[in-house]
């Protein structure tokens, strides 16, 4: 039986934020509905506070559009009231007194635009520098305006009833971005070095060769087969790269995971450790292919998803300037696998950031939405095993969709005497056509899982909430961006 927790005045409110959202939200608006005479607590929407005021304007009405969209196309039930959150930490020689004052007209803003949709705020937040601050509530006894310390952690009600129920506090938003960002650590210059080598021989291949052509599928067979080693590398925890090897460990990293400790970062960088900037390279490129990318999506439940999510993890932080863009391939799947497994909050960030990364990445966009909406990943994980299924049986089955082996008739990587040109190049494009055929089902197949997870429920802007989604802002400025070469390899959409 679910237990009833009530919440009493801002206090607990503030204290109950990050348990409602799974972490705790650093520089982010965040927007509660509440339902019925009692305020039952309803959907939820987070976004990151634009630096520019001239920003807050839109920001407010489209938070506001999407919490009522979203509620109502839950439940069919508007809100009856918001509470709002403003959360940022001061900058240096900045208080929280000064950041609660700057942040008043974005308070009220948001509060107008409630207002104009008949929903009232009944109490907007500011949290900074370790304080709370009401900006609606006049009684200085109990809101003084030089704030209020929030309640030691794990010492509420609300903190308990959490740990109770197994709610997990991830840390920081920021903290968990920074798991998935490029460390600026002294082996950026190494990793740099290897994805400039490796992009040389990859980035021609899938720019230039068709997606059923043998470079093609050779570079395919090659990152899976690192990425393959990989998983099976990070599923034995003590496990650790032979020194001898070019750049095992990039410097800069081992001195991390030296380090005493067993917090995320320390495991994140032992991590590391087990990833050679060679590795990383060949995975990080070769994922810019799409079907490269939806079969590594094929590791994410049972024993294969936790290392699979921890490499994920790893070739995001090795995405290194000026190869930011191509962090969009293991950022999706590290949300996969995380929303595969249960850890919304998590798969939220990730998408989020692949989202930044690449507004225009479809995997990312339909997870993000899928995962915003509170689906159940099933009917895409059941799609996955499907394909891998269907993809094991075709390679089984003598003859079929099976490429030549060196030295066979129609094996362009050899010199074949005696051959059939003519002959030889209608077995090729046979193979081609029916690997390209099935290639085009099972992603159709794969697209409309998610889809159909989705029917009914309106619109990708207006998705907004089970519970704590974060809907996408509308980007500022008109247009798409021009893609570069390079830029079209990462896509791969």
């Amino acid at each position: 039986m679910s237990r009833q927790i009530t919440l009493r005045g801002p206090a607990e409110l503030a204290d109950a934020l990050p348990f409602m959202l799974g972490f705790h939200p650093s520089d982010s608006v965040v927007l509660v509905a509440l339902h019925g005479e009692r305020g039952r607590f309803g959907g939820r929407v987070r976004v990151g506070i634009p630096g520019s005021p001239r920003e807050w304007s839109a920001i407010a009405d489209y938070l506001a559009e999407c919490l009522v969209e979203g509620s109502t196309r839950r439940s069919e039930d508007r809100p009856d009231a918001i509470v709002a959150f403003l959360c940022q930490e001061p900058a240096p020689g900045e208080t929280g007194k000064r950041v609660m004052e700057r942040l008043r007209p974005l308070a009220q803003r948001l509060r107008t635009a409630c207002g104009a949709l008949d929903i009232p705020v009944l109490e907007a937040l500011c949290i900074s520098d370790g304080l709370y601050f009401s900006y609606c509530c006049p009684d200085a006894r109990c809101c003084p305006p030089d704030g209020t310390p929030l309640a030691l952690s794990g010492t509420s009600v609300m903190a308990a009833s959490a740990a109770y129920a197994g709610i997990q506090v991830r840390g920081t938003l920021k903290d968990m971005e920074a798991r998935l960002k490029p460390r600026g650590a002294d082996g950026d210059a190494v990793q740099r070095a290897a994805l400039d080598e490796a992009a040389t021989v990859i980035v021609p291949r899938l720019l230039d060769a068709p997606a059923s052509g043998p470079a093609r599928q050779e570079t395919r067979e090659t990152t899976l087969a690192v990425v393959r080693r990989l998983i099976e590398r990070f599923s034995r925890p003590e496990e650790r790269p032979d020194p001898t090897r070019r750049d095992a460990i990039p410097a800069g990293l081992a001195g991390l995971a030296s380090g005493v400790g067993t917090g995320p970062a320390t495991a994140d960088a032992r991590d590391d450790e087990l990833l050679t900037s060679d590795e990383a390279a060949t995975v990080i490129l070769g994922l810019q292919d799409r079907e490269t990318r939806d079969q590594a999506a094929e590791w994410m439940e049972g024993p294969e998803a936790l290392p699979a999510l921890r490499l994920w993890r790893a070739l995001s932080r090795r995405c290194v300037a000026p190869y930011q863009e191509y962090a969009a391939a293991p950022l999706t799947l590290a949300g996969w696998v995380a929303w595969s497994t249960g850890d919304e909050p998590s798969a939220r960030v990730a998408l989020g950031l692949a989202l930044d990364t690449d507004p225009d990445y479809l995997f990312a966009r339909l997870l993000h939405q899928a995962c915003n909406e509170g689906l159940d990943p099933e009917s895409l994980r059941d799609c996955l095993r499907r394909e891998r299924a269907a993809r094991v049986a075709s390679e089984a089955a003598p003859g079929q969709d099976r490429g030549p082996a060196p030295g066979e008739p129609g094996d362009d990587r050899a010199p074949t005497t005696g051959s059939d040109g003519p002959g030889r190049e209608r077995r090729q494009a046979r193979q081609a056509a029916r690997r390209t055929t099935r290639q085009a089902a099972l992603g159709t197949t794969r697209q409309a899982a998610l889809r159909a997870a989705g029917a009914g429920r309106g619109p990708a802007r207006t998705a907004a909430v089970r519970h704590d989604a974060e809907p996408r802002p509308p980007r500022a400025g008109a247009g798409r961006r021009t893609r570069t070469r390079r830029r079209g390899a990462r896509s791969g959409e």
